[in-house]
């Protein structure tokens, strides 16, 4: 029989591209990718089993997100993590979070609160299991849950690829932040959130925010510390 022509083939590529994506997406964010390796379009092919074409498209979508950088002779890399930017990083991440954290308490629904709910149970769930992958995924569904809340997708998007971002940071330091979790704390604080949220309390719920973003920080100022070098200090 001859190659599959039309709509079918076309959607069977997608389907293949996509695919592609969430592996090296999930690969990269958990740093089984290292950052920096090479993304080598012809190796990927032989792995996917799969034409180069869905593999530079996927590669395409991660370079949007982010996640890898292609360089100036077209070789595509898994980006690399610049710890030396994390106070940068924060205070984007902290700006996003407040905001997002005004919006969605303006204009939350019933549904967005339940969905909220949901999403927080399940990061209880993986603290309860011990399963750190799904404790760093599921905490950022939670917060993109009240991104979604606040009705507004031109800020969704960057806080989207900020917190996969973060999650490559605590998979850094896996180990110790694992040592030393206050992931139970976490819990509450969604739960503080989601009350002030519901409430539409937007002073209360940004404060909430900020508290949780400077956690964050601290926590992995403390790894990096613990894991790299005594007194380290980005000042």
């Amino acid at each position: 029989m001859g190659e599959t022509k039309g709509p079918k083939a076309k959607r069977a590529r997608g389907d293949g591209a996509r695919h592609i994506y969430d592996q090296l997406r999930r690969e990269i964010l958990t740093l089984e990718l290292a950052p920096g390796i090479p993304l080598d379009e012809t190796s990927l092919s032989k792995r996917f089993e799969m034409s180069r074409s869905p593999i530079r498209e996927a590669l395409v979508r991660l370079s949007s997100e982010g996640l890898a950088v292609t360089l100036s002779n077209r070789s595509t890399l898994v980006a690399p993590i610049d710890v030396g930017s994390f106070p940068r990083y924060v205070e984007a991440l902290d700006f996003l979070r407040r905001v997002h954290m005004r919006l969605a308490a303006a204009n939350r629904t019933q549904a967005d609160l339940s969905a909220m709910q949901e999403c927080a149970k399940e990061f209880d769930k993986a603290v309860a299991e011990d399963d750190y992958l799904k404790i760093s995924a599921t905490n950022r569904e939670f917060h993109m849950a009240i991104a979604d809340a606040g009705k507004n997708q031109y800020l969704a998007k960057p806080y989207r690829e900020i917190l996969d971002q973060g999650r490559r940071l605590v998979h850094l330091n896996f180990e110790h932040l694992r040592a030393n979790s206050e992931d139970g704390a976490q819990g509450l604080d969604h739960q503080d959130m989601i009350a002030a949220i519901e409430k539409q309390d937007a002073a209360k719920a940004e404060k909430l925010g900020h508290d949780h973003t400077r956690k964050f920080h601290d926590r992995f100022m403390n790894s990096l510390k613990a894991n790299y070098v005594s007194g380290f200090s980005f000042d």
